[in-house]
């Protein structure tokens, strides 16, 4: 006799499985801040920045394309695929971001809060220098959606930034 599946997702309401959603982008972001400490302990900042990078490059196209899937963004949807598909990225859920300074062809994105950042100043520890990891990131998210899309970083650390924000980005479309 084959056991009885157990699904407590059915039995939650909206705001318990918003909460669910909030802990299991926790769970991914601690996930991924451990493993890459574990990198740089055995290894050094070098190397582990190197894995890092290499990781974003394939976990953002993946996490595009099954956002793609999810909300009904087609390839090629233009900047405004992109502004969609930003809204549901995982951190989404942990980190204040906007979007600003829109124009036919471009827009502006600002991670107000950054939930990795903010842990790193309660702990008296410098930015994380997440510039060449982003760049990669955003740029390989940017053009899962649209392949015209280019990516420009305005601010990142090491970079200096202003207090209200952490970083700063700039995505241009461009006509092939």
């Amino acid at each position: 006799m084959a056991g009885k599946s157990i699904d407590g997702f059915e039995a939650l309401s909206r705001d318990e499985l918003l909460g669910v959603l909030d802990d299991f982008a926790k769970n991914w972001l601690a996930h991924d801040g451990l493993w890459f400490q574990a990198v740089e302990a055995e290894f050094g900042m070098l190397a582990a920045m190197g894995a890092d990078t290499e990781a974003w490059r394939h976990f953002s196209a993946i996490e595009a394309r099954r956002i793609m899937k999810r909300h009904c963004i087609a390839e090629g949807a233009g900047l405004d695929g992109l502004k969609k598909a930003l809204q549901f990225r995982l951190y989404a859920r942990l980190n204040e971001q906007e979007i600003y300074d829109c124009t036919n062809n471009s827009f502006s994105f600002r991670m107000n809060a950054c939930r990795v950042q903010s842990a790193r100043r309660r702990k008296g520890l410098p930015d994380f220098p997440c510039k060449s990891v982003g760049m990669v990131e955003y740029s390989v998210f940017a053009q899962t959606i649209d392949p015209r899309i280019q990516t420009e970083c305005l601010h990142c650390p090491p970079d200096p930034h202003e207090a209200e924000y952490h970083c700063a980005w700039k995505f241009h479309l461009t006509e092939e």
